[in-house]
C-alpha cells in the first residue's frame, strides 16, 4: 500500500486537492480531523493533557476547553511542542490502524504540519500544496470569518513553502494560473506507475 503525505499551508487548498483524490475512489485519512476527535475521545490523550494542565482543560462535558487550550499554547513553543508530543502519537497509531484496513492502491495522509511533525518520515512520496500569500489569505478570511492580520501571524509560525519544497516529492500549484486537475491527474498516474 503506497502511503502519499498531503500539506500545504494555511489556506493553500489542500482540503480542496483531497476532494480530487476522493472523488476518484482514493481514500484520505484528515489528521487535523482526526486530532480534534481523539482529543475528546482518547483517554490516553486526557489523562496526559489532565495531568499537564489540570482537570479544568476539559469542559464538564468532557470535551476540550479549546479557548483555554488554545491560550495555553498560543505563545508558547515549548507547551505547543508537548501538545503536539501527547497527541501525534495517537494520530499516528489511528493513521496506521485506518492504512490497514483500506483496499486502494494507494492512500492519502492529509495534515498540516506534515513535515513540522515528521509525519512525512511514514509516507513512501509528499506532495505539497502551494498557492500564493494573497490568496492563502483571501481564502481563511472568507472561510473563517477572520482579520488578514490574524490569517499572517499563523502563516508566520508555519515553515515556509520553500522549507517545505526541500522534503516533497511533488509540488501541486493552487495558484489560479496553472490549472490543478491536470497536475492532479499526471500526479495520480505517477503514483499509480510506481506501486
Amino acid at each position: 500500500m503506497i502511503k502519499v503525505g498531503i500539506t500545504g499551508g494555511i489556506g493553500s487548498g489542500k482540503s480542496t486537492i483531497c476532494q480530487f483524490f476522493k472523488s476518484i475512489g482514493i481514500p484520505v485519512f484528515e489528521a487535523d480531523t482526526e486530532a480534534k476527535k481523539l482529543i475528546n475521545s482518547s483517554v490516553a490523550i486526557k489523562n496526559q493533557l489532565i495531568a499537564e494542565f489540570g482537570s479544568d482543560i476539559y469542559l464538564p462535558n468532557q470535551h476540550i476547553d479549546r479557548k483555554k487550550l488554545a491560550e495555553l499554547i498560543f505563545n508558547s513553543p515549548p507547551l505547543l511542542e508537548k501538545v503536539n508530543g501527547i497527541i501525534h502519537p495517537e494520530v499516528r497509531n489511528h493513521f496506521e490502524k485506518w492504512a490497514n484496513q483500506q483496499n486502494s492502491p494507494y492512500i492519502i495522509h492529509e495534515a498540516a504540519i506534515m513535515f513540522e511533525s515528521g509525519f512525512y518520515k511514514m509516507m513512501d512520496y509528499t506532495v505539497l500544496v502551494t498557492a500564493p500569500e494573497a490568496d492563502r489569505i483571501k481564502r481563511v478570511m472568507e472561510r473563517e470569518n477572520t482579520t488578514a492580520e490574524n490569517v499572517r501571524s499563523r502563516i508566520e509560525r508555519q515553515w515556509t513553502d520553500e522549507q517545505k519544497s526541500k522534503l516533497a516529492n511533488f509540488i501541486i500549484k493552487n495558484d489560479n494560473r496553472e490549472l490543478v486537475v491536470p497536475q492532479l491527474i499526471e500526479l495520480d498516474k505517477q503514483i499509480r506507475s510506481h506501486g
